[in-house]
């Protein structure tokens, strides 16, 4: 069986990074990546305005389920349709990305340590952290160069959803962490060891 890798942490702590940087020790082939923000639950019955005042940290935003089935289907040597989230329309597009079973599958989202059941099919937790000033920072560049939103678009829905559900729901999983990884200072030693361990467990 598969191993599962689940990485969390705040919104652009800097996840991404950690996980690319782990993906280096490997062939290209033995890790699959799992982006948690594709499974964003479709919203085709509402207006793009009502889309936009959803709120997207919150884990009742993810369908779970869905995650769930393919996280399973994956580990078991099944591939999957996994969904692609539209960032500037708010909504799951008709399109999909193949992912093929693979020795390592890596789940990466804000919630990644959130769901009980993911967390049991797990076998390393990772949470990385930032300062709040990076994090507010990188995010901001992120939506305004890569998902059309406005300046002031992030700055409210960084203050009346993404901090406050940080701080709810977020942060409170980095105590199911076997691994805490300080992403805006020194990381390079976390990525060995990790790497390491799954170079182990796959042995």
């Amino acid at each position: 069986m598969a191993l599962l890798i689940s990485v969390a942490g705040g919104t652009a702590s800097g996840k991404t990074t950690v996980v690319d940087e782990i993906k280096k020790n490997f062939a290209k082939n033995d890790i699959s990546v799992v982006c948690m923000d594709n499974y964003y639950k479709k919203r085709d019955n509402l207006t793009l305005a009502e889309r936009e005042k959803i709120n997207y940290d919150h884990p009742d935003s993810i369908d779970m389920e869905m995650l769930k089935d393919d996280l399973k289907a994956l580990l078991s040597g099944k591939e999957i349709k996994m969904p692609i989230y539209d960032f500037k329309n708010h909504n799951r597009s008709n399109e999909f990305i193949i992912i093929k079973p693979t020795k390592v599958i890596i789940l990466e989202g804000i919630l990644a340590l959130y769901d009980h059941e993911i967390r049991e099919l797990s076998n390393i937790l990772i949470f990385v952290e930032s300062e709040p000033d990076i994090r507010f920072i990188r995010r901001l560049k992120r939506d305004i160069d890569e998902r059309g939103r406005t300046l002031d678009g992030v700055i409210n829905q960084y203050l009346t959803t993404v901090k406050p559900m940080f701080d709810s729901y977020v942060l409170p999983t980095k105590r199911y962490a076997d691994i805490i990884i300080p992403n805006n200072t020194k990381y390079k030693m976390a990525i060995e060891v990790i790497s390491a361990k799954i170079k182990e467990e796959l042995r």
